[in-house]
């Protein structure tokens, strides 16, 4: 059994950034409360507001719940109705350069956006300062440096929804009217100088992808939305991120040093939420654990396919190749993978990305696992930990322990104190759940893998599609064109 790391997981300038103290944090697990909370803060805004993402879409409805608050509930007619009503507002989106040209063919996205060419103080703009094939993958959301989201949740269609989860909800249906299924997601919200630090992050990414400088704001009011209510008050919060080589920009692989780290210090048990179980370097790291003696308990809840064609040709294939590996190396029964299904018996898609090690420490952000996530996208997550046994780490703990119970209470569709009772009585997790796994219903269920066909195993070898590091694509391609079988770790 691997000791505890002996000086913390999170290491300034290794697996973060840096570490800063939050007045509040708060962990915000589905869409519905997110985007009210975004809203409330957004209306508490000033002076600035910095929507950095992968993806937006200015048709989604922000709190279809509540609609009585004299705003626009539609968010491109929200941001107007946000610097009308305040004049020294300035609000600055950041979007991924492809996420863009999706943008540009929805509904009325092309006339909000021409509208804002004549707002001085709505800047659009696109981010295109990654290598060739990479995307922009951070969610952040800074309002006057005092407040501050980051976690997995995209600003955009198909994500709304309740942790109810049922099957068929209109209120998730798309602009058009189409259904949309039950979504899992979560973020996190954070004030004071972690608030200030993302905020420090959001102008420096600015500058990378527009050339712009921007001058922090002065000391903003608390925008902290009054309805969400915070897991943890005075908490040191690590900035962990993923940053590839570009041009004059230097690459940083935090996020991959932290889940090592984080995987090797566990005691008793890895849970992890992911849309995507495909990384290379934290799969071994895994395989290493599950092959101790007396190692940790890894639990593992996925989507249980990848969304969309390309995706599932090249993840899921992925995720076969590497769970196939897992289970292998899994010789005291300590593994297990699941994917959640609504009440109906229909899937829910995953895409929450969240890890917890033991009751020691929380990581949420916008890196899946994946080989994308580690070296050749950018990433930012949040992490927090109690590596000592202080009044606070004890705090802290405690904290981390009603998240995790939290989450598997949603999943498992149970009251939150069972699961509390159940780690109380230092009943092993696995055990744990499988006792409240049900045959029908609201469940998780095992992943059963397929088999792989040629073409799929090709794309497994040459990682053409999820490349660890920046690469020329030629030369992947070249790879794919060329390849023959091999023996593989992942084969």
């Amino acid at each position: 059994m691997n000791p505890p790391e002996a000086h913390g997981i999170l290491r300034d300038g290794k697996t973060c950034w840096r570490q800063e103290l939050a007045n509040r944090f708060a962990l915000i697990v589905d869409a519905a409360d997110y985007f009210a909370a975004l809203k409330a803060a957004m209306i508490r805004a000033e002076k600035t507001i910095f929507l950095i993402g992968w993806d937006f879409d200015l048709r989604i409805h922000m709190d279809p719940e509540s609609r009585e608050n004299g705003w626009p509930d539609n968010l491109g007619a929200f941001i107007n109705a946000l610097v009308k009503r305040k004049p020294a507002l300035q609000i600055r989106l950041l979007q991924w350069n492809l996420g863009m040209l999706r943008m540009l063919g929805r509904g009325r996205t092309l006339l909000f956006l021409l509208e804002w060419l004549t707002q001085p103080r709505i800047k659009v703009r696109i981010d295109h300062a990654h290598p060739l094939g990479a995307s922009h993958h951070q969610k952040i959301v800074v309002i006057d440096d005092a407040l501050a989201f980051c976690g997995g949740i995209d600003t955009t269609i198909g994500r709304w929804d309740t942790s109810a989860h049922t099957g068929k909800d209109k209120r998730r249906n798309s602009p058009w009217g189409f259904a949309q299924g039950p979504w899992h997601d979560a973020t996190a919200a954070v004030d004071g100088a972690a608030a200030l630090a993302l905020g420090e992050l959001a102008r420096e990414r600015w500058r990378v992808a527009t050339g712009e400088t921007l001058p922090p704001p002065s000391a903003g009011e608390d925008s902290w939305p009054a309805n969400l209510e915070p897991n943890l008050r005075d908490v040191m919060v690590g900035i962990a991120r993923t940053q590839p080589r570009y041009r004059e920009q230097e690459p940083v692989h935090e996020i991959e040093a932290m889940y090592l780290a984080a995987i090797r210090a566990a005691r008793q048990s890895i849970y992890i939420e992911s849309q995507y179980c495909a990384s290379r370097r934290v799969g071994e790291a895994l395989v290493s654990r599950l092959a101790e003696k007396g190692g940790p308990e890894i639990i593992i809840v996925n989507p249980r396919t990848a969304e969309g064609w390309l995706e599932e040709e090249v993840m899921d294939t992925a995720r076969v190749r590497l769970v196939r590996t897992l289970r292998e190396s899994d010789h005291e029964d300590r593994l297990r993978i699941y994917y959640p299904v609504a009440a109906d018996g229909s899937s829910i898609y995953v895409h929450a990305k969240i890890m917890i090690i033991d009751d020691r420490l929380l990581r949420i952000g916008s890196s899946n696992l994946n080989n994308r996530s580690m070296g050749f996208d950018t990433e930012c997550d949040l992490v927090i930990e109690a590596a000592g046994d202080t009044d606070k780490d004890m705090e802290v703990r405690a904290a981390i322990a009603g998240i995790a119970d939290g989450l598997l209470a949603e999943h498992l569709e149970v009251k939150t104190r069972i699961i509390a009772a159940a780690r109380n009585a230092q009943i092993p997790l696995i055990r744990a759940i499988e006792g409240l796994l049900k045959p029908a219903g609201r469940t998780l269920k095992p992943l059963k893998l397929r088999e792989l066909n040629d073409i799929e195993k090709r794309l497994g070898d040459t990682h053409l599609l999820d490349p660890e590091r920046p690469a020329r694509f030629a030369e992947r391609f070249k790879k794919f064109i060329h390849w023959k079988p091999r023996s593989r770790r992942y084969q």
